[in-house]
């Protein structure tokens, strides 16, 4: 499980290299194993030709795989504002937990679509990874906490792969980043805001999923 986990950040992080988010003229047209660009609300969206996704009303969702910005993780374990290996773990923990709760009351619970764990022919694999996640400097779990006054809590990127359960193929792939922009003036930040504002985005890419979904399938905009 772990190298799975390796193995898909490192790809991640290679498509995700340069350019690639924002400039979809620099992108191939066809990815290497046969997806088709596509305009969609996230940054970078590719898709099977030919798929019927109303063939599918039911999801299986992989454990979420966490990954910090390089740049993050080494002035963090360098700078004034240390976060320890045992804090960032928990970290990354506490986000795929997160993940795995929003997207399931979003599809779940406001789109009916049903979560399972066994694959079957109207069954959709959804192999999600964050990566690049930068957070503003967060308390401490030690005695003395530390506080940090910013405009931002911090940004990530979704990597988002859809499969069929039964065959194996891949389908269609996603690639976003969330930025905080903030309110427009400085404010405490700590774990209880970093977590409100990354819930917030994980509930803004489950409800475009949710909303593509329901789209497809012929349902009217939930209220």
């Amino acid at each position: 499980m772990k190298r799975q986990r390796s193995l898909i950040l490192i790809t991640a992080a290679c498509l995700l290299s340069g350019t690639a988010i924002g400039k979809q003229d620099e992108l191939p047209a066809v990815s290497h194993d046969g997806l088709e660009l596509r305009k969609g609300k996230a940054a970078v969206v590719y898709v099977r030709p030919g798929v019927d996704f109303s063939d599918y009303r039911r999801f299986a969702i992989l454990e979420c795989p966490v990954a910090f910005s390089k740049d993050w993780e080494r002035e963090r374990k360098s700078g004034a504002a240390r976060v320890s290996q045992k804090d960032m773990d928990e970290m990354k923990a506490d986000l795929s937990a997160e993940f795995l709760k929003i997207f399931t009351d979003e599809l779940q619970n406001k789109g009916g679509y049903q979560i399972v764990t066994a694959g079957a022919e109207d069954v959709l694999i959804l192999r999600p990874a964050i990566i690049d996640l930068e957070v503003s400097v967060p308390d401490s779990m030690s005695a003395g906490r530390s506080y940090t006054l910013s405009e931002s809590a911090g940004g990530m990127t979704l990597y988002l792969e859809i499969f069929d359960s039964v065959t194996g193929q891949i389908l269609a792939r996603a690639i976003d980043r969330q930025e905080d922009r903030g309110t427009g003036r400085i404010q405490w930040q700590n774990s209880v805001t970093n977590k409100a504002e990354a819930d917030r985005m994980l509930r803004r890419w489950a409800s475009a999923l949710r909303e593509r979904l329901d789209e497809i399938n012929g349902k009217a905009p939930a209220k």
